[in-house]
């Protein structure tokens, strides 16, 4: 018993370390000891203590072993079954976090309506909880009342929970006009490669912050004499970097010009809701925001950002991959159209109701009907667009679309530096992907899937596509350490159970 203990613990590190992207070396170097011990421990032949286990976990940025709490959460899925009804589309993770991030502009009572109940989110109250931010859920748990104090408390904040989310770099936007200097622990998130803060600088130096980066902290000084002469514009059109500005601009005390802005969905939403402050914004949906900011924001505000695109994408792709025909209600159209354009292009059926509009009164939705199809792979690649081009965070979803898929499918994701490397995680499931290089990966269709059990990915959109080829196979597969999908999905098995699916959620003893 304790030699099978021993080659389990040893499998779920190995693939914790080459989902990391180590050499069994790189890790012997980590933990002080030699190559060949490594080896051991991976194949189960070297008894390992707790300590062990627990200083190797630290090093690979994995809850391998957990003390005095629940340890991580896992998968079991019953695959080869059949979707069938109908299920909504919950409001979009990304415009929630940037939503949380923009209360603390508001020295008034926010009211967030039907809040994602995800990881990411609890990450942000927990840090916002820390720093006198005063929050509770409402309404029976579904709406979210945020109050900030009048003064916060940064020497105080929940470093843990900030290293475990990128979205805390959108604290630097509200906090420049709440306080001349402070320090934020260094953004974290999904592991998707080296993502530069350098365009969220330069575009936030224009309001006088400047950031040193040392010991795991940003430390940020503010001139209040410095304040943009001339439009800003953004070296690169990222949804974050677009945020960040809009967050700075808001209470700027006057007119700022913000070019080559991402209008993206939550881009969008977060504009909607600066509105709802009483802060104008021009130019919403195009490249450039014009930000009539004003100097105090103290209103209370009742908001319902929008429904989530890429959770939509999820849910459709769920359909195709498991040959079911399946209703996605509440669908926001407007950020899907090149999506379903390029599959209609392989083929696929389904048909969508006529417009009608989010909670927020700006939003068009639809709802979409999913039928099994014979697709076949498109004839261009399938690459990510700003918007309005094919969502960054859609495609991986076409990776097991394209497998599917009668053909071959090149998938360029460009954007990240190692996230296409992930996809090639379907190939444990029976997959054919050929990675060309770090951002192209060859997909062959169609796919005979079969069951497996894995470690999940250390990048949200790549573990649910693992999960999506899991529900499609036969037989019986696992997904260890979930908590990246619990990240951005509130209730994600339940609710493919809802519909079909047969997946149970699990913990080691």
């Amino acid at each position: 018993m304790a030699d099978d203990y021993l080659v389990r613990i040893g499998k779920l590190i190995r693939d914790a370390r080459q989902h990391r992207g180590w050499t069994q070396s790189q890790l012997a170097e980590a933990l002080g000891t030699s190559q060949s011990a490594v080896n051991r421990i991976e194949r189960g032949n070297q008894n390992i203590s707790l300590e062990m286990i627990a200083r190797i976990g630290e090093a690979l940025d994995s809850e391998i072993v957990s003390l005095g709490y629940a340890g991580p959460m896992h998968l079991r899925v019953v695959g080869g079954r059949r979707l069938s009804g109908a299920i909504d589309v919950k409001t979009s993770k990304n415009a929630c976090v940037a939503l949380l991030c923009a209360s603390l502009l508001n020295q008034g009572r926010t009211v967030l309506r039907r809040v994602a109940r995800i990881e990411e989110v609890y990450r942000l109250l927990e840090v916002l909880g820390s720093i006198g931010v005063r929050t509770r859920w409402i309404n029976d748990g579904v709406d979210l009342e945020i109050v900030p104090s009048a003064e916060l408390d940064l020497a105080a904040i929940d470093a843990d929970a900030a290293r475990r989310t990128r979205s805390i770099i959108m604290f630097l936007g509200p906090l420049l006009h709440r306080m001349d200097h402070f320090k934020l622990p260094y953004a974290g998130g999904c592991d998707l490669g080296t993502r530069t803060v350098e365009p969220h600088m330069i575009a936030l130096r224009r309001f006088g912050l400047d950031i040193a980066a040392t010991e795991g902290q940003y430390h940020a000084q503010v001139d209040r004499s410095v304040s943009p002469d001339r439009p800003i514009v953004l070296t690169e059109r990222g949804d974050t970097v677009t945020e960040n500005a809009l967050l700075a601009a808001a209470r700027h005390d006057g007119t700022t010009v913000i070019r080559n802005a991402s209008s993206n969905y939550m881009v969008q939403d977060l504009c909607f809701f600066l509105e709802a402050l009483g802060v104008k914004v021009d130019g919403i949906g195009t490249t450039t925001l014009t930000v009539h900011g004003v100097p105090t924001i103290d209103v209370d505000v009742d908001y319902s950002p929008s429904e989530d695109p890429v959770e939509a994408m999820s849910l459709v792709a769920a359909a195709v991959v498991t040959e079911s025909e399946l209703t996605v209600r509440r669908v926001p159209i407007e950020f899907l159209e090149i999506e379903l354009a390029v599959l209609e292009e392989m083929g696929l059926d389904h048909d969508r109701t006529p417009e009608y509009f989010a909670d927020n009164g700006r939003t068009r939705l639809v709802d979409l009907t999913v039928r099994p199809s014979k697709l076949e792979a498109p004839i261009d690649k399938i690459h990510p667009m700003p918007f309005p081009g094919l969502n960054i965070d859609n495609v991986p979803f076409f990776a097991a679309i394209a497998a599917v898929a009668q053909g071959k499918t090149l998938i360029h994701d460009w954007v990240y530096d190692n996230r296409a490397i992930y996809l090639t995680d379907l190939n444990r499931l029976g997959g054919r992907l050929q990675l060309l290089d770090p951002h192209r990966v060859l997909v062959e269709g169609p796919t005979r899937w079969r069951a497996a059990e894995m470690m999940c990915p250390p990048a949200l959109r790549p573990a649910v596509v693992v999960l999506l080829a899991m529900m499609a196979a036969e037989g019986t597969s696992v997904l260890r350490n979930v908590y990246v999908i619990n990240r951005g999905y509130e209730d994600l098995a339940e609710r493919l159970n809802s519909i079909g699916a047969q997946i149970e959620t699990f913990r080691d003893i």
